[in-house]
């Protein structure tokens, strides 16, 4: 069985260790994990590795977070994944930090990595999980919270959650997203 496994960030130096780039930073750690390396392919980075009888592809999109849906929909039509065997990874403000929540569908939550994917795709009936960010941001200075940095209690933390995001992940590969769900939404 193949599965596709996408996390949702923009290149660039400038936003490596941000907030909104924690779905690029948790397939990173999956990769790493399975001694899976990146490559610069169409529209992402691509890597993949076979365990337990799975073919898994991951990539982050070289499209920008906004444009996200254009190089899924082409990787899921070059390996002939369908939606349900697809796990598209991304940070969320309405959760507190570390916090996962996985779903079968829903709607775009205000997120435009989803809104460009759900108009590319022309629905929202794919699996996905949001890694919380939290909102300790002031009115008005959301989008610099996203962009910005993590802080340095967030900093001791996150690589625990993302090795847990990690679990879930292959959790909802070998055990199936209901089971997923069950243990990892908190």
């Amino acid at each position: 069985m193949n599965f596709l496994i996408v996390g949702l960030g923009n290149i660039g130096e400038e936003y490596l260790e941000t907030r909104h780039n924690v779905g690029f930073k948790i397939v990173d750690a999956l990769a790493g994990q399975n001694k899976a390396s990146f490559a610069l392919d169409r529209l992402a980075h691509y890597a993949s590795y076979k365990t337990r009888g799975k073919n898994v592809h991951i990539i982050k999109p070289t499209t920008y977070m906004n444009l996200s849906g254009k190089a899924i929909r082409f990787w899921m039509q070059e390996l002939k994944i369908p939606a349900p065997q697809m796990l598209v990874i991304l940070d969320d403000l309405a959760l507190p930090f570390g916090i996962l929540r996985m779903k079968a569908k829903g709607s775009d939550g205000g997120h435009n990595g989803l809104k460009d994917i759900d108009a590319t795709l022309g629905n929202n009936n794919y699996p996905r999980m949001r890694f919380g960010i939290g909102n300790a941001f002031q009115k008005g200075t959301q989008v610099n919270y996203v962009l910005g940095k993590w802080s340095v209690e967030e900093m001791k933390e996150l690589h625990t959650k993302i090795d847990l995001a990690c679990e879930a992940t292959n959790s909802f590969m070998f055990e199936g997203l209901e089971r997923a769900m069950n243990k990892y939404n908190t």
